[in-house]
């Protein structure tokens, strides 16, 4: 039976895992190298210590409301997009609140997980470690690996001839950026367009000579702020809008969501995308078409080489009298201190089983904590993660046999290798994700339950956000303030920007209750349809 678990990280991943054991009456002992909690979030102005962090004007991508654990939501004045300081001050509440410090080791170095030589019987593990030059060595009867995909940085020089052999200006990845200072007046190419391409050029375009920004993607752009002021996630991310994703032929649905960016600005016209692309990826930047539209950053395509001092790009331009370039090219991950026979198996995330267990294992005590990549809230998958992990360690929850497993693993798994940037378009639905891990905790809610128990909830919980407390509603776990925090999350987002008060009168909510009623037996006639039929990893409906 497993008693004992080690958990190696003390960031998302695992302040949720030491959580989850202690809930399951497990005894948790976490290692995190450095001196304190938070992962990346936990903001240093030096990276010469090797820890990844944030750079320091960064702001969430997901909101408050759609980002938290999901039995304890952020305070109501935080505002509802966050700078790392205010997301680190959460984890120490939550931390606090908890009482999950007692549980972590600091500046403790994982050195090696090993098997012991009975774990075909037993299923333990060996872990040694190291503190201020002291090595031990340990027994668990699990492992939980919480490091995230943030590891090591993914610098692919190969691809760009000439910038080892002929460049003379600067190069660094942007795991090495902190702020603009050591940009200022420089002309500067970054090389990828991912979320942290994207605001690395336009905040540096405050400061540099010139930004130039090189693509290869197809990029659609996305702003925080949606529809009435809202954040984008909390109107997008909805059990609705899923189902009629599912529903209605893919081609469409593309063209619905490509004529609403559209509808913001016109991609093409700028060089981002073309709604005739089968291939693209997505960002979230409100100013970066400003910075397009008055020229302090230009967009450019792929860079074909370097020269000395200039960039060539594939259509044949160039740029003279680069100063620096910066790759923002995305990270690798690497477990080195898992033993080589496991290491050896996971290529990416799709190697495990549900993108947590490594299915060849003869007993399934090794779980990967947030190896995830979601359409959503990484934060609320690997809490989810921790709650089925935890389960099956528990003995509540069960797996099925490692053949099976495999099979699954096999017909999931893509074809090849990927880098960084192709694993973007390989994101999971977050719903599609946490609802499937939810089922498998049994803590996943059933809304035709709840149409008869609880109307109000059951309209709130399908045409409203797909927010993490609604998987705080039923099974173990259950959380007795879920219910009102799904109620009042509106309120909560409004509740920071109410620092000057204009008299209104609100808009009849009439509108809204008539939709529903409308929609509703759709709704009911779909949820007919899904237990008639089930679909292979997703189901709005079943409990």
């Amino acid at each position: 039976m497993v008693r004992r678990v080690a958990v190696i990280g003390a960031g998302v991943g695992g302040l949720v895992s030491v959580k989850c054991c202690l809930e399951e009456g497990l005894e948790p002992t976490c290692f995190e190298h450095s001196e304190d909690i938070g992962g990346i979030w936990r903001y240093t102005d030096s990276t010469d210590d090797g820890r990844l962090s944030v750079y320091r004007s960064v702001i969430t991508n997901t909101s408050k409301e759609m980002s938290c654990f999901s039995d304890f939501p952020y305070p109501e004045d935080f505002p509802s997009y966050l700078p790392h300081s205010l997301v680190l001050e959460y984890f120490r509440m939550y931390a606090q609140h908890f009482d999950l410090l007692r549980h972590i080791r600091f500046q403790t170095t994982v050195l090696s997980v090993r098997k012991r030589p009975d774990f075909t019987t037993s299923g333990q593990w060996e872990v040694v470690t190291e503190t201020k030059g002291v090595c031990e060595s340990h027994v668990f009867d699990a492992v939980m690996v919480c490091t995230g995909h943030y590891q090591e940085p993914y610098l692919p020089l190969a691809s760009f001839p000439g910038i080892e052999s002929r460049f003379k200006g600067q190069r660094l990845h942007s795991r090495e950026y902190r702020d603009v200072e050591a940009f200022r007046g420089k002309r500067v190419l970054v090389v990828g367009i991912g979320n942290t391409g994207g605001d690395l050029s336009v905040e540096l375009s405050r400061v540099a000579a010139k930004v130039f920004l090189s693509t290869r993607s197809n990029t659609w752009v996305m702003s925080r702020v949606s529809d009435h002021g809202f954040p984008c996630d909390m109107v997008g991310t909805t059990r609705f809008n899923h189902l009629l994703d599912w529903l209605l032929p893919s081609a469409l649905t593309r063209r619905i969501r490509f004529r609403k960016f559209n509808s913001w600005f016109n991609h093409t016209n700028y060089g981002l995308a073309s709604s005739k692309s089968s291939k693209f990826k997505m960002i979230i930047n409100e100013e970066l078409p400003f910075c397009l539209l008055s020229g302090t950053v230009v967009l450019k395509p792929n860079v074909k080489e370097f020269t000395e001092s200039s960039a060539v790009f594939e259509d044949g331009t160039t740029e003279e009298n680069i100063d620096v370039v910066l790759f923002a090219t995305g990270y690798n991950f690497s477990f080195p201190f898992l033993e080589e026979s496991v290491r050896s198996a996971i290529d990416d995330n799709r190697s495990l089983y549900k993108c947590i267990f490594p299915p060849q294992l003869e007993k399934p005590t090794l779980a990967i904590i947030g190896l995830i990549q979601l359409t959503g809230s990484i934060m609320v998958g690997s809490e989810m993660q921790a709650r089925w992990v935890t389960g099956v360690f528990a003995g509540w929850n069960k797996l099925p046999p490692p053949s099976r497993m495999m099979a699954d693993v096999l017909k999931r798994k893509p074809p090849a290798k990927r880098n960084p940037s192709e694993r973007e378009n390989l994101k999971m639905s977050f719903i599609s994700y946490t609802d499937d891990i939810a089922a498998c905790a049994g803590v996943k809610p059933s809304v035709l339950r709840l149409l008869l128990t609880d109307p109000q909830l059951a309209l709130a919980i399908f045409f409203g956000p797909c927010s993490p407390y609604q998987f705080r509603l039923v099974g173990r776990g259950r959380w007795s303030g879920a219910r009102d925090a799904i109620l009042t999350q509106w309120q909560r987002t409004l509740k920071p920007l109410r620092t000057r008060v204009v008299d209104d009168n609100p808009p009849s909510s009439s509108g809204w209750h008539w939709m529903c009623l409308l929609v509703l037996p759709a709704a009911l006639t779909a949820g007919f349809l899904f237990s008639k039929y089930p679909q292979p990893g997703w189901s709005p409906w079943a409990g």
